[in-house]
C-alpha cells in the first residue's frame, strides 16, 4: 500500500494533505482557546493578568523557536522533526486537559507550542520541495485556505465543544487529529538526506537567537499592562537587544550559522518577508480593535459579533487558493501588490465607519480585508519560499512563519498603545464613545498607512524572475 501511495501520480497532493493535518490541528488550538478564556478564569480561579499567559506563553514560544526548528529539520530531516511535532504538541494537549491550577496549563501550552513550531517550520519546506513551480502557488494557497479555516473554525466548534461538555475537551480533541497526523507522516511524507555530520548545530546562536525574541517580545507584549518606561519592560527590552545583536555578530563568523543571514541578500526573499511582516502589523491592528467597536460601540451580542468576525477568513479561504494558482502564471508582484492596497482600502473603510453604522455598512470593511490578505499572502508565500535552494528550505519557512508571528505581536501591542495614547477607552461609556471613535480611526489610519507601505515594498519585486532553477 505504502509504496502504491508513494508510486501515484497525485503522490505530492497525499503529502499536502498530511502536511494541512498538522496546519489545521495548530491552527484550530490558537483560535478555539479564546473561547475557552472565561471558563478557564473561572475554574481555575486565576485572574485576567495571569490568564493571559495561556495564550501569550503559546505564542513567544512559537515566535522564538520557529528558526531553530527549521535549522534541525534542515539538518536531521523534515520528516523527522514533523513527526516528533505531532508527537510533542499531542502530548501538549493532554496534558493541558488535566490541568488543576493555571500554571500547570501555561507550562503545558508551552510544551503544545514546542510541537506546533515543529509543525509550522517545516510546513512550507514539505510542500515547496515536493511541488514543482507551476504547481508551488496553488498548493501553498490551499495551505493558506487550511490557515483560514483552522481560525475560521475554532471559535465556533469551541462555543460548542465547551457547552456539550467542558473546556478540557478543546485540548483533548486534538488527540486523535495528532494520532492521525503522526501515522501520516510515518506513512506518506518522502524520507529526506539529513546533513548530520556534515554540519554541526550552532548552539550559540541558537540560545542567543531564543534568548534574544523572549525578551523583545516580552517587553513588547507586556509594555502597555506594565508600563512602556518600567523597570522590567526596559530591561527586558534591551537585554533582548543585546543578546540578538550578539546573535548576528555571531552567526557572521560560524561556518554553519543557525540563520545564514546571506538570506537576506536575496531580493525576494527580502522583500517577501518585510512586506508579509508589515501586512500582519496592518492586519492585527484592525484584528485586535475590531471586537471593541461591534461590542462597545454597537452593543454586538456574542452571536452577531461571531458572524461578522468568521466573514474575514472565509473570504480568505475562498480567495487564496485562486490567487496562489494565478501566481504560478503570472506571477507574484501583480497580486501580492493589488492584495496589500485592497488591504489599505479595507483599513480606510474602517475609519469611516460611525457609531450608528448598520450590519451591512460593516460587512464590506471584513470583506475587503479577506480579500487583500488572500491575494496577497498565498502568492508572497511562493515567492520567498521559491527563492531558497532546497536544503535551506526549512529555514526559510522558519523565518516566515517568525516574520508571521512578529507582526502579529507587533501589530497587537502597537494598536493598543496608540489606541491608550489617543485617549481610547476599550468598553466606553455613554460619554467616552466619541474619544473611542476618534482613537478607533486614527489607528486604522495608521494601520493602512502601514498597508501601502508594505505594497510599495512589494511592488520593488517587480523586476524579478522566479528562479525556477533553485527548486526543481
Amino acid at each position: 500500500m505504502l509504496e502504491t501511495i508513494k508510486s501515484s501520480p497525485n503522490y505530492r497532493w497525499y503529502v499536502l494533505a498530511t502536511v494541512a493535518i498538522g496546519t489545521f490541528m495548530s491552527t484550530l488550538d490558537s483560535s478555539i482557546v479564546s473561547v475557552a478564556l472565561p471558563t478557564i478564569s473561572r475554574q481555575l480561579h486565576s485572574d485576567l493578568a495571569t490568564l493571559q499567559w495561556v495564550v501569550s506563553a503559546y505564542l513567544l514560544t512559537i515566535t522564538s523557536l520557529l528558526p531553530v526548528f527549521g535549522r534541525i529539520a534542515d539538518m536531521f530531516g523534515r520528516k523527522r522533526v514533523f513527526a516528533l511535532g505531532f508527537l510533542m504538541f499531542t502530548l501538549g494537549s493532554v496534558l493541558c486537559g488535566f490541568a488543576q491550577n493555571i500554571w500547570f496549563l501555561v507550562g503545558t501550552r508551552v510544551l503544545q507550542a514546542v510541537g506546533a513550531s515543529m509543525l509550522m517550520s517545516n510546513a512550507p519546506a514539505i510542500i515547496t520541495a515536493i511541488f514543482p513551480p507551476k504547481e508551488r502557488g496553488r498548493a501553498l494557497g490551499l495551505t493558506g485556505t487550511v490557515v483560514a479555516l483552522g481560525s475560521l473554525t475554532g471559535p465556533a466548534l469551541g462555543g460548542v465543544i465547551i457547552g456539550l461538555t467542558s473546556w478540557r475537551s478543546i485540548f483533548w480533541i486534538n488527540i486523535p487529529i495528532g494520532i492521525i497526523g503522526y501515522i501520516a507522516v510515518l506513512m506518506i511524507l518522502p524520507n529526506d538526506v539529513s546533513t548530520k555530520g556534515q554540519e554541526s548545530f550552532d548552539f550559540i546562536g541558537a540560545f542567543t537567537f531564543t534568548f534574544g525574541m523572549l525578551g523583545v517580545l516580552l517587553g513588547i507584549t507586556n509594555g502597555e499592562t506594565w508600563g512602556w518606561f518600567s523597570l522590567p519592560i526596559l530591561l527586558s527590552l534591551a537585554l533582548g537587544m543585546i543578546s540578538l545583536v550578539f546573535f548576528v555578530r555571531t552567526e557572521r563568523k560560524v561556518p554553519h550559522p543557525m540563520i545564514n543571514l546571506s538570506l537576506f541578500r536575496n531580493r525576494p526573499f527580502l522583500i517577501g518577508n518585510l512586506s508579509g511582516g508589515l501586512s500582519f502589523v496592518a492586519m492585527f491592528a484592525n484584528n485586535m480593535l475590531l471586537p471593541f467597536y461591534l461590542q462597545g460601540v454597537l452593543n454586538y451580542e456574542p452571536h452577531q459579533l461571531g458572524l461578522m468576525l468568521m466573514i474575514f477568513p472565509f473570504v480568505m479561504a475562498f480567495t487564496a487558493p485562486i490567487s496562489g494558482h494565478a501566481s504560478d502564471k503570472f506571477g507574484p508582484m501583480i497580486l501580492t501588490t493589488s492584495g496589500l492596497v485592497i488591504t489599505a482600502l479595507g483599513l480606510f473603510y474602517f475609519s469611516t465607519l460611525s457609531t450608528t453604522a448598520s450590519f451591512m455598512q460593516i460587512i464590506p470593511g471584513p470583506i475587503l480585508m479577506g480579500l487583500g490578505a488572500g491575494m496577497f499572502q498565498s502568492p508572497n508565500n511562493s515567492s520567498v519560499m521559491s527563492s531558497v535552494p532546497p536544503h535551506k528550505l526549512s529555514i526559510a519557512g522558519g523565518i516566515n512563519s517568525l516574520v508571521r508571528n512578529l507582526g502579529m505581536v507587533i501589530g497587537i501591542a502597537l494598536s493598543v498603545s496608540l489606541f491608550d495614547a489617543w485617549g481610547g477607552v476599550s468598553l466606553p461609556q455613554p460619554g467616552q464613545v466619541e474619544e473611542f471613535m476618534f482613537a478607533y480611526h486614527s489607528v486604522m489610519l495608521v494601520a493602512m498607512g502601514i498597508a501601502i507601505l508594505a505594497a510599495v515594498i512589494s511592488y520593488n519585486r517587480k523586476n524579478y524572475i522566479k528562479p525556477n532553477n533553485l527548486l526543481p
